[in-house]
Order: C-alpha cells, then structure tokens, then sequence
C-alpha cells in the first residue's frame, strides 16, 4: 500500500537567514508533495540572506513567501503538526527549544554558516554553494528512508547515521 502521508518538517537555525531557509526550499523541491518544509529561528534576523536568495534564483528553486521567522510561531496552537525538527546550525540545537505538539522526532544536521563566510562575492557564493550541497545530500539520504515501514526509534537512529554519513563525505570533499 503506498504511503499518501505528507510529513511536515521544521528546520530551525539561529537566525533562519540562510541554511534552514536553503533546507525548507531544498526538501520541499526534493520531497515531490510528501514532505512539505518549513524553517525557523530561535532569534531570528527579520530578513532571508541575499545571498541565499541569488544562490537558490540560480538553481532556479522558488523564493516566493520565504521570510525569516521564529521558532515560536511553530509550537502555538494551530501551527502544522510537525513529524521532524532537524536543526542545522549547532547553535539552534545547543539551545532549549520550545516544546513542540505531538514529540517530533528531531535530529541535529552541522552545517558550516554560509553567512559568515568573508572574502569575495565568488567566494561568498562558494560557501553557500557548499552549505547547499551537504543539505541536499543530507536531505536526498532522508528522502529514501521509508518512513512508512519503519519504527520511531528506528528513523531517529537513521536520521543520526545521516549525519554522520554526510560528515564523513563532506569531510573526505574538503
């Protein structure tokens, strides 16, 4: 029996500028209507990262409605159930989250800040071009979990191997 489920995931970074807003566009292209992706901030910045927003332009992904948010407004009553948390920057998942309905399960996915990168334009590019990258290996991993036919503890052990998987591959790339 397919699985018709759509399962919703939040990506939280700090300021929900650049990589978790680059994870809700990524998984939501990637997912085909079985996922659907949002993302947030615990302090967020009020403003996407140009640089983001060119980088997602030249992929030629959507970029209407993206805005930088906060976490809160995904653990108030009436905000979409959430099946996944995934924070990708270390800050957001060092910090106490709010509590979330219905015990998603969470993982924690590193990603370097692309909108710390300093230098020029091209190598400011490359950076959010790499943080890019390692979400959509990160995410094309989670995309073929079958999610349908495999316990809680099971996904939140895979989604931890995922992690580790892609660290290992963004290291051995570097």
């Amino acid at each position: 029996m397919p699985d018709d489920r759509v399962y919703n995931v939040l990506f939280l970074c700090t300021g929900n500028s650049a990589r978790s807003i680059l994870a809700e566009v990524l998984l939501n292209q990637g997912g085909k209507g079985r996922f659907k992706a949002y993302s947030a901030g615990s302090f967020p910045k009020g403003e996407v990262n140009p640089h983001a927003i060119r980088l997602l332009e030249t992929l030629k992904l959507p970029t209407d409605g993206l805005r930088s948010k906060s976490w809160d407004e995904f653990a108030k009553p009436g905000a979409p159930p959430l099946d996944f948390i995934i924070t990708v920057c270390d800050n957001a998942a060092g910090e106490i989250c709010p509590i979330w309905p219905g015990k998603p399960v969470t993982a924690h996915w590193g990603i370097p800040d692309p909108a710390a990168a300093e230098g020029s334009d091209a190598e400011i590019a490359a950076a959010f071009a790499t943080a890019a990258r390692q979400l959509r290996a990160r995410i094309d991993l989670f995309l073929n979990l079958p999610l349908a036919s495999i316990d809680r503890m099971t996904i939140q052990n895979r989604l931890k191997d995922i992690q580790a998987k892609a660290s290992q591959s963004d290291n051995g790339a570097a």
